[in-house]
């Protein structure tokens, strides 16, 4: 039987792609998140992992380039949508500004 995770259902997966399209640290983004390290290297194996398995050869270079811009970029804005949504319940406020 599998153990309960601590964490929502699609937690670990945005944590791995944080890694994967941020190009940053697996121990930069488990600092910021708060995950052990092991666990966050295990998730970005896992995501990798699901990522390459025998899709790749369907792009072509340069789409793939573009699909990691891509993902980078939704990253960064998930992330900095999470700090602006901390900061906001952090203030007090959680109604959207003018």
């Amino acid at each position: 039987m599998a153990r309960q995770s601590k964490y929502p259902e699609e937690f670990p997966r945005q944590a791995a792609a944080l890694v994967l399209d941020s190009g940053r640290t697996i121990r930069e983004v488990c600092r910021e998140l708060g995950v052990n390290h092991e666990t966050l290297r295990n998730w970005v194996a896992q995501l990798r992992q699901e990522r390459d398995g025998g899709r790749r050869s369907d792009l072509a270079a340069d789409e793939r380039a573009e699909l990691l811009r891509s993902r980078r970029q939704v990253a960064q804005l998930e992330l900095e949508k999470e700090v602006l949504k901390k900061g906001r319940e952090a203030s007090g406020t959680s109604s959207t500004c003018p």
